[in-house]
C-alpha cells in the first residue's frame, strides 16, 4: 500500500500539480506523450501501484489537468468566476 505522501497514475490532480510545480515553464499541450510519461515517472512522490499500467487515455487526461492547472495559476482562464455564484438567486 502506498504511503500517503505518494500518488500513482490514477492521482491525476496530484500528478498535474506536480508537473506543474516541476515544469512551470514548460507548454503541456506541446509534450509527447513518451515524455510525460518519464516526466510524471520522475516526479518526487510518484509511485505507481504494483501492476498498474499507463495508457493514452491516461497521459491524455494529464496532459489537459496540467495544461488547465498551468492556466489557471498563470491568470489566463477564460471562466468569469467572479460573476458566477450558485448561491445567487436567478435574476
Amino acid at each position: 500500500m502506498p504511503s500517503p505522501d505518494t500518488f500513482s497514475w490514477t492521482d491525476i490532480d496530484d500528478i498535474c500539480l506536480g508537473l506543474y510545480e516541476k515544469f512551470p515553464d514548460v507548454e503541456p499541450l506541446k509534450v509527447t506523450f513518451p515524455e510525460l510519461r518519464e516526466m510524471v515517472e520522475n516526479l518526487e512522490g510518484f509511485e505507481p501501484d504494483p501492476g498498474q499500467s499507463v495508457n493514452e487515455q491516461i497521459l491524455e487526461a494529464i496532459q489537459v489537468g496540467w495544461y488547465e492547472e498551468k492556466q489557471e495559476a498563470d491568470g489566463e482562464n477564460d471562466d468569469d468566476k467572479e460573476s458566477y455564484s450558485p448561491n445567487m438567486p436567478y435574476r
